[in-house]
């Protein structure tokens, strides 16, 4: 049988504790996002997804700790070289007022020009392709803040693929959105993976679109990882109730065999018929 090879993770997280000023929200966090493959974190309000992909992300600087991009400390590296390797989409971006789609891509390539060399060719082969893929080439000419929310995240997708980089990372990226768009988007993203070869990891709120979606998912609470793995082997009912205090039947797609929450309806306090309205009587 012909020998596979693993490629050992491009990014990856040691002994993570950060947070914000004198508040600490993670607590000593090891991650290791796998290669090729689209991971998601989850976890409640407040359990440091969004914490931990700024600190991956070189947003945010643990306070003890280390993220290694390639073998190199993410947070001792040039910030040029890391953009030009590693594409973020924050949460909730905002575009300048007026900004046209093909001018908001084109912020993609900044990390791969220099007053002394530019490629004009190369960019707009880039910008052109993103756009396509993105589906946002009929926009082009459009400003980005006359878009629908769904049109103007994929043209956001579309300048982190203008980047050209192998690691994207994304905060709730479907935040706000109609499902439909939401799987839209999903789809996109999962191309990427599975198509393209790219390594994408994401927060997410939604878990069923999580465990539809997910080849890893990385379950968080207070700070910490709790489980991570295959839908399949962790998106169980015992653990929603650890991570989510969650009560819910875990079943599975009869189609695409993906796990499915169905939470459990509350049997502790019983509907009370309301008494039927009278009307005063005047006296």
């Amino acid at each position: 049988m012909p020998h596979t090879t693993v490629q050992p993770p491009r990014l990856k997280g040691e002994a993570l504790h950060a947070g914000y000023e004198s508040r600490l929200v993670l607590d000593g966090v090891d991650i290791a996002v796998e290669e090729g493959k689209l991971t998601v974190l989850l976890g409640p309000n407040g359990s440091g997804k969004s914490t931990l992909l700024k600190t991956l992300a070189r947003t945010l600087t643990p306070h003890t700790g280390h993220v290694y991009l390639d073998g190199k400390d993410i947070h001792r590296s040039n910030t040029r070289e890391v953009a030009q390797r590693l594409g973020i989409l924050p949460q909730g971006p905002v575009a300048p007022e007026g900004l046209s789609v093909k001018q908001l891509v084109s912020m993609g390539r900044f990390p791969h020009q220099r007053l002394w060399h530019k490629d004009a060719k190369r960019d707009a082969n880039a910008i052109r392709e993103a756009m396509a893929y993105a589906n946002v080439s009929e926009f082009a000419e459009r400003s980005v803040d006359a878009l629908s929310g769904g049109q103007r995240q994929r043209c956001w997708i579309a300048m982190v693929l203008a980047q050209q980089t192998d690691l994207i990372l994304l905060d709730e990226p479907t935040t706000f959105l109609d499902l439909k768009v939401q799987v839209d988007l999903l789809e996109l993203l999962s191309n990427l993976a599975h198509e393209h070869g790219r390594t994408l990891l994401l927060v997410l709120h939604d878990l069923n679109l999580a465990a539809a979606y997910a080849d890893h998912l990385v379950m968080m609470r207070d700070g910490r990882i709790v489980t991570g793995g295959t839908p399949k082997d962790v998106f169980t009912a015992d653990t929603l109730k650890r991570v989510f205090n969650l009560d819910a039947h875990v079943i599975n797609d009869p189609i695409s065999g993906s796990p499915v929450c169905v939470p459990l309806k509350s049997t502790t306090s019983k509907h009370q018929p309301t008494a039927p309205y009278k009307a005063p009587v005047a006296l």
